[in-house]
């Protein structure tokens, strides 16, 4: 029998063996490790229903799910907010079965407007679709030289731009810079930003495993930075920031080659350029490298809404709100956005 159970946010032990499960399951990603629970939560006080499926005594599956309630956005269940690929991670049907209905009983307990499952695989047909995302992935080849290759010309004429500058990258141990870049980046596409301890918190949850780059000038002025995951063999290229002068200096290109010929030195074999939604600047600017879309099943059950949620920058309805946000004072849009980006998840 097929037991659905709640991890608890002090019960390290379960959270060790729920990551080893993690781990070793194919279809798990970087976004179901346990950790997750804490930073969600820490940050942004979400009720969070991390579910495990057990046999035997064995961890058999997984779904982290959260609870976001808004006035202005609805209330829902998300496996899981504030990330690009969720859902069930299973080692049999049984369980990723299981662990559904109970999603879908705490749903109803509740009393959510939605379940939203982010997955990457469609698992249900009869369940409502929203296919505004992508993903872009692509194997690391084992040699630099070859990846510098393998990026179409015009983009690796960016990227070669970029060295011809002088441009280096850092590590750097800690957030300021990279969320100072990222502020600035959001708040120019007037869309609010995500609070620094959010960051903070991820570095200091998964440690090594989340890493700022952040590219620089001769004079050592920063102009592009990412935030990545490493997860297996794997480099996800998540959060992003550039300043104004990047675009001229070629930093954001040479930030994510930087990024890649460092991933091809350690030996990783996936380059995850993350989520992007379709027929965006983004989404054009990772297809000029040669990363082909793959689409993002986004799955719903709908209990009081009539369709699925748009609380993205596409909706037409938000234009005015994007407008009046680039021109607020950006140390207000770093103070203020945190009380609306908790709510979209």
């Amino acid at each position: 029998m097929v037991e659905v159970k709640r991890l608890s946010l002090q019960d390290a032990v379960t959270a060790a063996r729920w990551d080893e499960f993690v781990l070793a399951c194919p279809q798990a990603g970087f976004f179901h490790r346990a950790g997750w629970q804490k930073v969600v939560h820490g940050v942004f006080s979400h009720p969070t229903y991390f579910l495990y499926a057990e046999q035997a005594g064995q961890i058999v599956g997984v779904l982290p799910l959260a609870q976001v309630k808004s006035f202005l956005f609805g209330h829902s269940l998300v496996g899981l907010p504030f990330v690009a690929y969720g859902g069930v991670a299973a080692s049999q049907p049984e369980a990723a079965d299981a662990l559904e209905a109970e999603a879908q009983k705490i749903a109803l307990s509740l009393g959510v407007e939605h379940l939203e499952l982010r997955n990457v695989a469609r698992r249900h047909d009869d369940w409502p679709l929203q296919d505004l995302y992508v993903t872009f992935r692509k194997p690391i080849l084992p040699d630099a030289e070859a990846n510098m290759l393998a990026i179409p010309r015009k983009q690796r004429a960016m990227v070669r731009k970029g060295i011809k500058h002088n441009l280096r990258s850092e590590i750097d141990p800690g957030v300021d810079r990279f969320f100072a870049l990222f502020a600035d980046n959001v708040h120019r596409h007037g869309t609010p930003a995500m609070p620094k301890r959010w960051f903070q918190a991820l570095r200091a949850e998964f440690g090594d495993d989340c890493e700022v780059l952040t590219v620089v000038s001769p004079d050592g002025k920063p102009l592009s930075s990412v935030m990545s995951f490493y997860f297996r063999d794997e480099v996800l290229a998540y959060y992003g920031g550039d300043d104004e002068a990047a675009r001229d200096l070629a930093a954001n290109d040479f930030k994510y080659w930087e990024l890649m010929r460092r991933a091809c030195a350690r030996g990783l074999q996936v380059f995850d350029y993350g989520r992007s939604k379709v027929g965006t600047g983004p989404y054009a600017f990772k297809k000029n490298w040669g990363f082909e879309p793959t689409p993002l099943h986004y799955e719903y059950r709908l209990y009081k809404r009539d369709a699925i949620p748009q609380n993205n920058p596409n909706n037409k309805k938000y234009k005015l709100m994007i407008e009046a946000w680039r021109r607020m004072p950006i140390g207000l849009a770093n103070w203020l956005g945190p009380f609306i980006v908790r709510s979209l998840g």
